[in-house]
C-alpha cells in the first residue's frame, strides 16, 4: 500500500515524512498532537474526500496559502497539491486534468471511527454519505450523477424560495435531478443488496453471536421519482423546498427484526457500525479488485479485548492498517496487529518507538 507518506503545511504539520511499512502503523500521542489529521491526508491523497471538511481551504496550516500531500499508495506516486489557484493533481509525474481523471486510477479507502455509530442512532444524512463514499469509490458515473444531482437540487431550491417560482425553470432542473436521481436510487439499491449479506457475517463475527442484522434501501420517493415529484409539488411550493428524492433516502438497520436505534444496546450499535464498515471494505474489495487502505481513528480503546480481537480478525491480512490511539495499554491484548511501526507524534513531529 503506502511505503511512504509526505505532507507541506497541512493541519499541524509544517512538514512530516513517514516511512510505513506494508502491514501499517500505530499513531500514538495526546489529543491536537494531529494523528487524526494524518489519515485524514492519507484520504485526500487517494480520494480527494476529507471526512472532517467539504472545504479545502480549510486543511492548510494556518497562516499559509494552501498544502502538499504526496505518497506512493499501491506503487503509484501521487501529488495533491492546493493553493489560491486550486488543485493541482499529479499521478506518476504526469498532471491529471480533473479530479475524475485523478481518481479514475487510485485506490480505495475505509474510514472508521467513533462518530461511526451515529451510522446506526444518527439521522439519515450519515448513511446517506456511507452509502455515497463507497458508490463514488468504485463508479465514476456515481459520483458524476451526484454532483450534477446536487447542483440541480441547489438550484431548484434557490428558485422554490423565490416570491413568485419560476415554473418553466423549476421543471427544467428536475429534468436534470430525475435522471441522475434515478441513477443514484438504482446504484443505491444495488449496493444495499450486496452490503446486507456481508454486514450480517461481519456482526456475527464480531458480537461472537446469532445477531441477524438487515439492512433495507428505503428510496424516499418510492420507486418513480418523476411521478413523486409531481404529486409533491404543491407541497414543495408550500415549504419552498424539495421533498422528494435520493437526497431524503434512507438505510432501515434492523437487528433480531426489531429497529437499530431503538431496541440495540450502545454495545450492539458500536458493533452494528463497525460490521457496516467490514462490509463496506469487503465490497470495495470484491468491485475494486483490491483490498482498501484502513484508517482507523481511535477505535480501539472504545472496545473491549474481545470486540477488538474479533475486529482484527475480520479484516483482511493484506490490507494496510493506520490506526490512532492516544495510549497503548491495549496493544498487548490485539496479537493480531503484528509487527505494525508505531510513531509517537508531539509538537507537529513523530518519532519511532
Amino acid at each position: 500500500m503506502f511505503r511512504s507518506l509526505r505532507l507541506l503545511d497541512f493541519r499541524c504539520f509544517e512538514s512530516l515524512d513517514l516511512e510505513v511499512p506494508s502491514a501499517g502503523v500505530i499513531l500514538t500521542g495526546d489529543n491536537a498532537q494531529g494523528k487524526t489529521s494524518i489519515l485524514e491526508a492519507v484520504c485526500v491523497l487517494v480520494r480527494l474526500h476529507s471526512p472532517r471538511t467539504h472545504r479545502m481551504t480549510t486543511l492548510g496550516r494556518f497562516g499559509t496559502k494552501g498544502f502538499g500531500i504526496a505518497g506512493d499508495p499501491w506503487s503509484s506516486e501521487r501529488q495533491v497539491r492546493y493553493s489560491r489557484e486550486g488543485l493541482l493533481l499529479k499521478a506518476d509525474g504526469e498532471n491529471r486534468s480533473s479530479q475524475t481523471s485523478y481518481l479514475a486510477d487510485g485506490g480505495l479507502v475505509v474510514w472508521m471511527g467513533n462518530e461511526d455509530l451515529e451510522l446506526v442512532r444518527g439521522p439519515g444524512e450519515g448513511r446517506r454519505r456511507f452509502l455515497d463514499f463507497i458508490g463514488s469509490q468504485v463508479d465514476p458515473n456515481y459520483r458524476r450523477s451526484w454532483s450534477r444531482y446536487r447542483r440541480a437540487l441547489r438550484a431548484k431550491n434557490l428558485l422554490l424560495k423565490e416570491s413568485r417560482p419560476r415554473d418553466a425553470e423549476i421543471l427544467s432542473y428536475e429534468e436534470v435531478l430525475v435522471e441522475h436521481g434515478t441513477i443514484l436510487m438504482e446504484a443505491r439499491a444495488k449496493l444495499i443488496n450486496a452490503l446486507s449479506p456481508l454486514a450480517a457475517d461481519a456482526q456475527r463475527g464480531i458480537s461472537g453471536k446469532d445477531e441477524p442484522l438487515a439492512l433495507q434501501y428505503l428510496p424516499a420517493s418510492g420507486p418513480d421519482l418523476r411521478e413523486s415529484m409531481l404529486q409533491a409539488r404543491e407541497r414543495e411550493i408550500r415549504l419552498r423546498q424539495a421533498v422528494v428524492g435520493p437526497h431524503r433516502d434512507e438505510i432501515d438497520l434492523r437487528l433480531h427484526g426489531m429497529p437499530a436505534a431503538d431496541f440495540s444496546s450502545e454495545g450492539q450499535q458500536r458493533t452494528i457500525a463497525l460490521s457496516l464498515k467490514l462490509a463496506q471494505g469487503s465490497l470495495l474489495e470484491c468491485l475494486g479488485g483490491k483490498p482498501p487502505i484502513y484508517l482507523m481513528d481511535d477505535i480501539f480503546g472504545e472496545l473491549d479485548p474481545s470486540r477488538r480481537n474479533a475486529l482484527m480478525s475480520q479484516l483482511p491480512q493484506d490490507a494496510q492498517k493506520w490506526i490512532t490511539t492516544t495510549h497503548l495499554d491495549w496493544l498487548q491484548e490485539t496479537p493480531a496487529l503484528g509487527d505494525i511501526a508505531r510513531f509517537q507524534l508531539r509538537g507537529g513531529k513523530s518519532s519511532k518507538y
